[in-house]
């Protein structure tokens, strides 16, 4: 048996399900791009090839054995992209909670089997039908769970809006001993610049009290000013547009002393190191190209 434990984005991680990069199929037609960033590569020809995704992919893998961490992977559906493991399912305390995730997807969490398998089925929760949720929105820091939304009526219309109102009440539900302190978040369809596809494309908590943080994928100034309170401003690193459509809050913890970064996030990964961070780099651009990154790769079972 699995015994899932995550009740924060940094303790010592001891088992993860990493994605799979090795047959996503054929190049998506424009009008099937699930986000701007990867429509913009769709059109410049610039689609990153499954190749290259699987030896990002391996770079991680070789990260995570060398400290130790039990990895699982998705069984491999033909023609199918598995790599976002964060968006199909996530653990809160020993919770597996599936997600609420785009139609088109369903077949993600079959892949699986042998993981949930190992849950006790009593811990494994789905959510209403109407109460859409995806992990890349939702993190647990102690007491509290921040989750990323979209308060807007024309929520509908937003194909990057994943995670609704219903699903924060339901959250709350779920866990009523816990603060869930949801997020107003900036979206667009069509420029990825101005497009905060999770919670986790514009903050992220590190280490202990420090966290990432891009101003502008807030759409309430007040909720951003909560978060730099709550850390303490001297403790965020401030991320510009640039960084933030380059995925640099999207990087991922394996303790509060170790982080995986993308060898190319130059500032951020000097910052981390300034402040006493191990910084394992890899690359990571290729997966880059579809709007996600670290985080959105790796899906935590059992942190201590």
């Amino acid at each position: 048996m699995i015994k899932l434990n995550i009740t924060n984005e940094t303790s010592r991680l001891r088992a993860v399900v990493l994605g799979l990069a090795n047959s996503n199929g054929p190049v998506p037609a424009l009008e099937d791009a699930y986000d701007p960033k990867s429509a913009e590569h769709i059109k410049a020809g610039t689609y990153p090839k499954d190749e290259d995704m699987v030896k990002e992919m391996d770079a991680v893998f070789e990260v995570f054995k060398k400290y130790d961490v039990t990895v699982y992977r998705p069984d491999e559906i033909k023609d199918y992209n598995q790599i976002f493991s964060r968006d199909i399912a996530f653990v809160i305390e020993d919770k597996f909670i599936k997600a609420n995730i785009l139609e088109d997807r369903s077949k993600e969490i079959d892949a699986l089997h042998h993981v949930i398998d190992q849950i006790d089925p009593s811990k494994i929760i789905e959510f209403p039908e109407e109460a859409h949720i995806e992990g890349g929105d939702v993190m647990p820091w102690g007491d509290y769970i921040f989750v990323g939304t979209y308060y807007g009526e024309d929520y509908p219309s937003f194909i990057t809006a994943r995670t609704n109102m219903k699903a924060v009440a339901h959250l709350q539900k779920l866990f009523p001993h816990k603060k869930v302190k949801s997020f107003n978040l900036r979206k667009s369809n069509t420029v990825a610049q101005d497009n905060a596809l999770h919670l986790d494309c514009c903050f992220q908590p590190i280490g202990t009290g420090k966290a990432i943080i891009h101003k502008e994928g807030f759409l309430i100034e007040e909720e951003y000013e909560w978060l730099v309170n709550f850390f303490g401003k001297d403790n965020c690193f401030h991320i510009t547009k640039e960084e933030m459509y380059n995925m640099n809050s999207n990087i991922f913890s394996i303790s509060p002393e170790v982080i995986i970064s993308e060898r190319n996030f130059t500032r951020l990964n000097t910052w981390l190191r300034s402040q006493g961070f191990t910084v394992e780099e890899v690359p990571y651009a290729e997966i880059a190209k579809q709007e996600g990154l670290l985080r959105c790769t790796t899906m935590p079972l059992i942190r201590d």
